[in-house]
Order: C-alpha cells, then structure tokens, then sequence
C-alpha cells in the first residue's frame, strides 16, 4: 500500500533529495502537503508534478501568485505561517522536516504532535529546542528519524542494541575547507573560500558552519538528545574523505561504522525506507580506489567553534539556543562583507557570555530566548 508523505522545504537540497528518490518508488508514495519559503514558481510546479493536495507558501504576501499558479490544478493553495502549521498537522504518514531555522520549529511541532513518523532534517528543532521537542515526541507517541548523514549513520549502527551498551558515539567531520590552512591564513578567509565545501554541495550558511566546525558542534547537540548516552560520551573526529559518517563502539571493543558516498539520498533513503531499506541507481562504494581513510583529532585552537558548543550543551537551559541564534546572526554577517571569519566564533562567545536567560519550558519561549539572543548578537556586531 502506498504511504502518505509531506514535505516542509520541498524546494530546499533536502526536499529536492526526497523528490527525486520519490520519482523512483512514485507508486509507493501519495504526496500530501509540500511548502516552500518564497519559490512559488517551483512550488506549484512540484505540486502539479507529485499531485499534492495542499501546496503552501510561508511568505503570505506570494499567495496570490501562488494561487494564480495553481489555477484548474485542484491543489488547495495556502500561505503563511499559521497555513504552514495546518498542513504539518494534517497526519501524514511520513512528514520530512527540512524548513531551514527557527521558521521550521512550530511546524516540525505540528507535525510531532499528530503522533507520526517526523524525519528530522532541522537542526534548530533539537539544538535550539532539544528538551521541548523530545519531550513532545514522548507525549505524543511521535518517531523522529534523523536526515544528518551523521545521526543517520549511527541510528543504523544503533539498529537492534541497547544504548547501555554504547561507550562512544563518534561523529565525523570532513574538517571543512580551512582544514589545512594555517591560523594567519583562516583569519582572512573569504566567504566564496568558506562556502566552497571540498565533499559537500550545500546551501551557503551550513557550507559556512562547516568551515568554522560549528556545525559539528550543533551535531553533538542533536546526538545528546537523539541519543541519550551521556554528553561525556559523543565525541568528534575529522575524516576528510567523509567515507564513513559515523561510528558507535559498545563495551565489548567492537566498533560498528555507517559508510557511504557523499549524496544525501543515502540518508533521506534510509528514512524514506524504514524500518526497510530501498534499492537506489547510487555509484556504490570503491573502497581500493578510495585507498586510504584517515582520521585526526579536531583542533579547538584554530577551530574553537566545537568547543563553544560543548560548553553550551553543557550548560544546558537556554545556552544551545542562544549559541544557535548568534551563530546564525555572525554567519549572516560574514557572508554579507561585515566581518571577518574568525569574528564569526567570537561574537557567538561574546554573546554567551552575558547572563543567560532561563531554560525555555515551551516554544514559545524557546522563541523568545532566539529572539533575544539574536538581539544581542545584533548589538554586538555594532563593536566588531
């Protein structure tokens, strides 16, 4: 029987992943709600395509070209956020979550409070919102999967064993651009050097975390609350050729690993397919032509990012989602001309630094600590 499936950020890497992968398997899937920020011409045209019943525009001032677009379709055209909130919760099967930043937390919600299988594709949702989402996850009998090539990696090598078995949970990271770059030289680096990612082909600002490490510093966040080993026991390692995306030892001294290429439909295709797997037209893995894999420890002296994001989960409350929001605003900053590489992590300290506010109970006031924080990162940019 063919599955129900929405798609929040249809026009975004992930969604456009997922529809291609959907184009292979069309007639196991029944496409439901899809949504896009502003792209309404792609949006109506991927609705047409796949036969939505709901296409959604979160830039209500585009519904009425959205409309137009969809006119004789019988698509519902819709807009806004409180629209895009209805379409999360109208129960489908399998909702993909991949709606970039805060804007996806009420959403992703929506969709974790109808019960169902959420895959998971927005950092923000854990990082920023970690304990409040887990906990609606709990109440409401909800199934998050992880898209991170990385939380995938170790679901599967997690796959039928007990977590109190595990001794480490080990990310990977390609080490971004910057890798062999020396100090003097990753302080005057370029936004067009930042973004050109050597394995990845991602958007500019997860292109710009990568650089700084930063966003191996949000992974472990998502891995703390995705899997609750213990914070002491997630640890990360630089594997440049991005081969394997993760790895969990257990106590008996073996090591499973997740390997793969450098294509997030591996990822998207493991929760597409589970608890199964689906056949894919993928290059499969030449590991003698790869010929060698290699590994090093991450180097918080030029890359302090990773730390500062230990800090903040240990810290705990509203620290994640106040080192989520500057991040966010510095990275901005950067890519824009206004300051330099190295600025990027220091003003996420800075901003750190004051006195935090309390732990966020409920989204709203996960909200509220973003939208504070956001304003003193802004404040501070004033004396970079």
């Amino acid at each position: 029987m063919s599955r129900s499936i929405s798609i929040l950020g249809a026009t975004g890497s992930v969604g456009a992943s997922t529809l291609d992968l959907i184009r292979q398997t069309r007639d196991e899937w029944r496409v439901d709600a899809l949504s896009a920020n502003c792209n309404v011409a792609e949006l109506a045209g991927l609705a047409r395509e796949f036969g939505a019943n709901i296409a959604v525009v979160a830039d209500e001032a585009r519904l009425p070209e959205l409309r137009e677009a969809l006119a004789g379709s019988g698509i519902e055209p819709a807009g806004g956020p409180d629209a895009l909130c209805e379409a999360a919760g109208r129960g489908a099967d399998l909702t993909i979550a991949a709606i970039v930043g805060c804007a996806g937390l009420r959403p992703t919600m929506a969709a974790i409070e109808q019960g169902g299988v959420v895959a998971l594709a927005n950092k923000e949702a854990l990082v920023s919102a970690g304990e409040v989402m887990t906990a609606a996850v709990a109440r409401h009998g909800a199934t998050l999967l992880p898209v991170d090539s990385e939380h995938n990696a170790i679901f599967q090598c997690l796959h039928g064993e007990d977590l109190a078995d595990v001794r480490w949970i080990t990310l990977t990271a390609s080490g971004g651009p910057f890798r062999t770059w020396t100090a003097e030289q990753i302080a005057v680096a370029t936004p067009a050097q930042a973004v050109a990612h050597p394995n990845w082909s991602m958007g500019a600002k997860i292109s710009v975390d990568s650089a700084t490490m930063m966003n191996k510093g949000l992974e472990v966040i998502e891995a703390h609350h995705l899997f609750p080993v213990g914070l002491e026991r997630i640890r990360i390692v630089v594997h440049p050729q991005s081969v394997i995306h993760s790895l969990v030892e257990y106590g008996d001294g073996s090591t499973l690993a997740q390997l793969g290429p450098s294509d997030m439909r591996v990822p998207i295709a493991s929760c597409l397919a589970w608890p199964r797997r689906m056949k894919m037209a993928l290059q499969p893995l030449d590991l003698p032509q790869i010929g060698t894999l290699t590994f090093f420890a991450p180097d918080e002296q030029r890359f302090p990012a990773t730390r500062l994001a230990r800090e903040a989960a240990q810290a705990g409350g509203a620290a994640p989602a106040v080192l989520n929001a500057a991040n966010e605003v510095a990275v901005a900053a950067f890519l824009a001309g206004h300051i330099a590489f190295t600025d990027i992590c220091a003003l996420v300290a800075q901003t750190l630094s004051g006195t935090l506010l309390s732990a966020p109970q409920t989204l709203d006031e996960v909200l509220a600590v973003d939208r504070e924080a956001r304003a003193r990162a802004a404040e501070a940019l004033e004396h970079v």
